[in-house]
């Protein structure tokens, strides 16, 4: 099978094209014919030698972990999925037997991590972690769910939020502040989107943002959300000064989801400010298996259509990381080999 392989950790250029054999699934496990899988902020940090996940001795690396795909071989002891059924992976990767795994959420699990190998024409991952996909459903809008929609979904249960309640997403044209943005309209939540790009601010809208500030500079930014009013909650997949951002603006007793750290991986904020207002700051990291099943679902019934930038083929992949690293694009970047 050929797959599209780091072979080294210099960005973009790094990515080959290789072959290699395909795999067989193992007990409990399944091999996937992919048919698209999207890629994220973290498969290009791994690309530019950024996450101490991976080093060099561990080329050529097969990430990806949004893999949507018909399965082609099911090992021993396997239920639940057969030979060509369409199946979506739920990427989270637990132990199954700590405290956090048995009391949930799964995603809490203390040796928590993310499956990688979807950039390929086949994938063996965990036949447990496969959701069927409903006809109606295909691969390519299955594929951009998992990282961005669920960790968008998770954190917006985490907010507690009730239809009329008011979200600031700074950075909303990024994978998780679009999705943040979509699913917000589907929970009757109103929202507040920021980004740089007016032409992008327009598409926000259109995808479900109630109201809009053009601006990147924390002080023009607080300046303009207070004066629609001050949010329930804010979705912080940005860190850095976004951090303090969020805290000043949110309303006494709101909650502040933190998910990121592009804007770097540091924040000051005023804790007397904290527990006056009885805010929270709350971490979360993607989302559950049932989360994931919820989506599938919300998609299925027309209710959301996750936002897709562009596609390519397999042997584009480097483009595509290319393309994420440029940031001008809004949406979902997906690599596809067919259906």
């Amino acid at each position: 099978m050929r797959a599209a392989a780091f072979t080294e950790l210099t960005g973009p250029d790094g990515v080959s094209v290789v072959d290699q054999s395909t795999p067989e699934p193992g007990r409990g496990e399944a091999t996937v014919d992919v048919a698209a899988c999207s890629i994220n902020h973290h498969d290009l940090w791994i690309l530019n030698g950024a996450s101490a996940m991976v080093d060099p001795t561990d080329l050529p690396f097969v990430s990806g972990l949004d893999v949507a795909g018909t399965v082609r071989a099911v090992g021993e002891g396997v239920t639940g999925v057969e030979p060509g059924d369409r199946v979506l992976l739920c990427p989270n990767e637990t132990c199954g037997d700590c405290r956090f795994c048995r009391e949930g959420p799964e995603n809490l699990c203390a040796s928590y991590s993310l499956y990688h190998g979807g950039l390929a024409e086949t994938a063996r991952v965990e036949a447990s972690r496969l959701i069927s996909l409903p006809d109606g459903v295909d691969a390519t809008t299955a594929a951009a769910l998992p990282t961005a929609y669920l960790t968008a979904y998770h954190m917006l249960r985490r907010a507690e939020l009730e239809p009329g309640d008011l979200l600031f997403v700074p950075g909303a044209t990024g994978g998780v502040g679009v999705a943040a943005i979509q699913l917000a309209d589907v929970l009757g939540v109103r929202s507040i989107g920021t980004s740089a790009s007016a032409s992008k601010l327009e598409t926000v809208a259109a995808l479900g943002a109630d109201h809009t500030v053009q601006g990147t500079d924390p002080e023009d930014l607080r300046e303009a959300v207070a004066s629609i009013g001050a949010p329930d909650a804010v979705i912080n997949h940005l860190g850095g000064e976004f951090t303090d951002l969020g805290m000043d603006v949110m309303r006494r007793g709101g909650r502040m989801i933190v998910c990121g750290r592009t804007a770097g991986p540091t924040s000051e904020i005023d804790i007397a400010d904290l527990f006056r207002g009885h805010k929270r700051i709350i971490g979360s990291t993607m989302g559950t298996q049932t989360d994931l099943e919820r989506l599938v679902d919300l998609v299925a019934t027309g209710d959301l259509s996750p936002r897709i930038d562009r596609t390519f083929a397999l042997d584009e992949t480097g483009e595509a990381f290319r393309t994420m690293e440029d940031r001008d694009t809004l949406g979902k970047l997906v690599v596809t080999t067919g259906e």
